[in-house]
């Protein structure tokens, strides 16, 4: 398989085994070997978004937070989390003190996750009290580092999903009058379009504005304050390409995450987290159409599984989630050659007071559903 990293780059994310000492099959044939070797002691989960190569492995697939609370239930010691490290996180906060996460490759980021830090966050929200006696109510997507879950959790708010995100918000604005939502403006926006709340009620803070280029007036109008922050991924998508779909052959349906930006939300049929948008393919009849706006592997990974059913992804280019693709086979082979020996690598451990702040975010949520 051909390797994203070239060059220079290439130099600084070299594998933990190397092609020297064994060949891509090599590697395959005795990440097999050892995963048998320690059934008993470790769970891989693999995110929607991984390849094949990596989603073989998994004992477990699924969301971020699926698969965070479904490792918090299984006896085993070692959590391998194939995912980025806000996952992780997300697992070492819901899971038990004797449990160690292992995130194969350190930087396996997120991008969206990177536009938020917990200073920027700390300094915007000064400034929105500062502007309004009108309380705000603070709800983070799940995509994000834990310092913003803890955020969340200090000022009584809660941590969404794409999945629940309406569910979410409907209850930040019974507790008070103005929503502040980050790090992904479009699910924020989309979300909130759907409740009704108009997009002359939406404003969007850019903390690499003065203020985030927004005056007190306009704070004070809004009702919702949305982050900047974006899906790179799903950034690749355009209401231009579902146009052109549709006047290919109408019939074509169109599901889109949302992710997505905003026309393209409304110019789709429908759209969906990661879960809706599985559910909806595997209900559509024999012989659909389906054209997805979401990352590449699990289009390819759906049409695999249908093929009764003619499944594309919405856009012509390849939308890969390369930050997941830093999880690769030889990563996690050297993951698990370090857990054999009892000398983990790659620990993701949150701090006890972050995690603290975390969970009571997470606890609101899944109180909510």
């Amino acid at each position: 398989m051909l390797d994203l990293f070239q060059g220079e780059a290439a130099r600084e994310h070299l594998p933990p085994i190397s092609h020297e000492e064994l060949s891509d099959e090599q590697v395959i044939e005795e990440m097999w070997r050892i995963k048998e070797e320690l059934k008993d002691k470790v769970l891989v989960l693999g995110h929607h978004y991984q390849q094949d190569d990596i989603i073989q492995f998994a004992d477990l697939k699924g969301d971020s937070l699926k698969l965070a609370q479904d490792a918090s239930s299984i006896e085993k010691p070692y959590i391998v989390f194939c995912g980025v490290h806000f996952m992780a996180e997300t697992a070492d906060i819901l899971t038990a003190d004797d449990k160690t996460v292992i995130l194969p490759d350190l930087a396996a980021g997120c991008s969206m996750a990177d536009m938020a830090d917990r200073e920027e966050i700390d300094s915007a929200w000064d400034y929105l009290t500062s502007c309004t006696q009108e309380k705000i109510v603070p709800v983070t997507y799940i995509n994000c580092a834990a310092t913003l879950k803890d955020f969340v959790g200090q000022h009584d708010g809660s941590i969404c999903t794409s999945s629940n995100a309406e569910k979410v918000i409907r209850w930040a604005l019974d507790q008070g009058e103005k929503l502040l939502f980050f790090p992904d403006q479009h699910l924020g926006r989309n979300t909130c379009y759907k409740m009704g709340i108009g997009l002359d009620e939406m404003v969007t803070y850019n903390p690499n504005l003065p203020n985030g280029g927004l005056t007190p007036e306009k704070i004070q109008k809004a009702k919702v304050i949305l982050w900047y922050g974006y899906c790179s991924v799903h950034q690749g998508f355009t209401a231009a390409q579902v146009r052109a779909i549709k006047e290919k052959d109408p019939e074509t349906h169109v599901i889109v995450h949302p992710e997505c930006s905003f026309d393209v939300v409304k110019a789709a049929d429908e759209d969906g987290s990661t879960a809706y948008i599985i559910n909806r393919v595997n209900e559509l009849p024999a012989g659909s159409k389906i054209a997805i706006g979401t990352e590449i592997n699990l289009v390819n990974r759906l049409a695999a599984a249908h093929p009764d059913k003619t499944i594309t992804s919405l856009s012509p280019y390849q939308c890969l989630c390369t930050t997941m693709y830093r999880v690769r086979p030889r990563w996690l082979l050297a993951s698990f050659r370090a857990i054999k020996e009892d000398k983990p690598i790659n620990v993701i451990k949150v701090d006890k007071k972050v995690a603290a702040g975390s969970k009571k975010a997470l606890d609101t949520m899944l109180s909510l559903s």
